[in-house]
């Protein structure tokens, strides 16, 4: 019998596995759960983590997390690293290799979200790529403390991703997945953690010619500036459902059903039920006499360079529910006017991706030259100036339905496998999103 948490729990097999390693503060255990004497492929094992740091014990894989079994290689482990702050996902046979992963994925949760609701993305990641990445799923804003404004979870996160960093000393790369108001929460963290890097190159005197004269060794010192995110190459920023124009307006909150009495009521008592962040989201923050926080993030400040750090990345990519989502409309997710929504006849049907209706590659706008249809009201006015902000980077932007799918209704969690048992149907999106992760 294993106690946890005052609860007892029974189990009919021997614990087959019991290892502690000098890398890791925790002893990892496994136990085989009766599949026959030696585990089956991909499933049958979960593990219990003891944290020597706080002395929690925590499940780690439920028994219902057996339906992670697919892409599982045979003898492969992955391993889960408590952390303060967050969980380390990794692929122990790399972990322990002399040449580690160098490419980061920090993944984040959206309101009244946590860690928990990037297990099944996490898991695909390192049993897809286990020698390319390390995931780390942020856990400083959970639940309540999702209430708290954009603006102070971004300073938490970017703290947070400034210690899984320090953690890691051979990380190269940092890519961002986010689901629903994480998208936002990354978007202001990478503007925290964003600064420039000189690179000294030197060139031969042939190459300088003229100028290297001066230079009795013959060679010429030229510096050069790289963008960087807490000092790593910064190359996929992801959303999923990213209400990346806010949620005021026309359908941009679905669950009002675009009526205008409920869109003007929900503004003004946003904040009731969502704190600082639902008023960050209807953009009726007014701190200190600025412009709403939102508005602020489509363009570089004097110590947050929003922008930026959006342009560093080889990457913007924007997944959008394109019906059924009642949280988070099609437009404010894929950074989008009403007539620049993809038309019925562009669909496209993909036997691989299922549920992936349209991919478009996206370039950056002109802002100068672009002309804007929409113009008229002062919500308008600040959406147009968002999008033109924002656009200013190409963004790909992947249109998701589930209109056939038993799980239409829960669009929004299933866009990112929020759990398997309920979102099931999104595992295709994941898929889509791994297979053209840029490495």
């Amino acid at each position: 019998m294993i106690t946890i948490s005052k609860a007892p729990v029974h189990f009919t097999k021997q614990i087959s596995r019991i290892s502690l390693t000098p890398r890791f503060s925790s002893a990892v255990v496994s136990l085989n759960l009766g599949f026959g004497s030696k585990p089956k492929k991909g499933g049958g094992f979960f593990r219990l983590v003891w944290a020597d740091d706080s002395g929690d014990m925590e499940l780690l894989n439920k028994l219902s997390r057996g339906c992670f079994s697919n892409g599982l290689k045979k003898g492969q482990k992955v391993e889960v690293e408590n952390v303060n702050g967050g969980e380390d996902i990794f692929d122990a046979a790399s972990a322990e290799a002399e040449v580690q992963p160098q490419h980061l994925v920090v993944m984040v949760n959206g309101l009244v979200g946590s860690a928990e609701d990037w297990r099944y993305g996490a898991e695909q990641f390192v049993r897809r790529l286990p020698d390319k990445v390390i995931v780390h799923r942020s856990k400083v804003n959970t639940l309540r403390l999702t209430f708290d404004g954009v603006d102070c979870m971004g300073e938490r996160l970017a703290e947070e991703v400034i210690s899984v960093v320090k953690r890691w000393p051979g990380l190269h790369k940092i890519s961002f997945v986010a689901h629903s108001l994480g998208g936002l929460v990354a978007r202001y963290a990478i503007g925290r953690l964003y600064q420039l890097s000189t690179r000294v190159e030197t060139t031969s005197q042939s190459e300088c010619g003229s100028r290297s004269e001066a230079n009795n060794s013959g060679h010429h010192p030229e510096q050069h500036y790289e963008a960087r995110i807490c000092g790593l190459e910064p190359v996929n920023f992801i959303t999923f459902a990213t209400p990346h124009l806010g949620s005021i307006g026309h359908k941009q909150l679905p669950l009002l059903c675009g009526l205008p009495f409920l869109e003007k009521s929900a503004s003004q008592t946003a904040h009731w039920i969502a704190g600082r962040s639902g008023k960050h989201l209807f953009l009726t923050d007014e701190d200190e006499g600025k412009p709403p926080l939102l508005l602020q993030m489509v363009k570089d400040s004097d110590d947050l360079k929003f922008m930026s750090a959006l342009r560093a990345f080889k990457r913007r990519v924007a997944y959008a529910n394109a019906n059924y989502d009642h949280v988070v409309g099609w437009r404010t997710s894929s950074i989008r006017r009403q007539h620049e929504l993809p038309k019925s006849n562009l669909l496209m049907k993909n036997e691989k991706y299922p549920h992936i209706l349209h991919i478009d590659h996206g370039i950056a706008e002109d802002i100068n030259n672009k002309a804007s249809s929409t113009v008229g009201t002062g919500v308008i006015d600040l959406e147009e100036e968002m999008i033109k902000g924002l656009t200013q980077v190409p963004w790909e932007r992947i249109d998701v339905s589930f209109q056939k799918s038993t799980q239409r209704y829960v669009a929004h969690t299933t866009i990112q496998v929020k759990s398997y048992w309920l979102n099931s149907d999104g595992a295709d999106v994941v898929q889509h999103m791994i297979d053209n992760f840029v490495i």
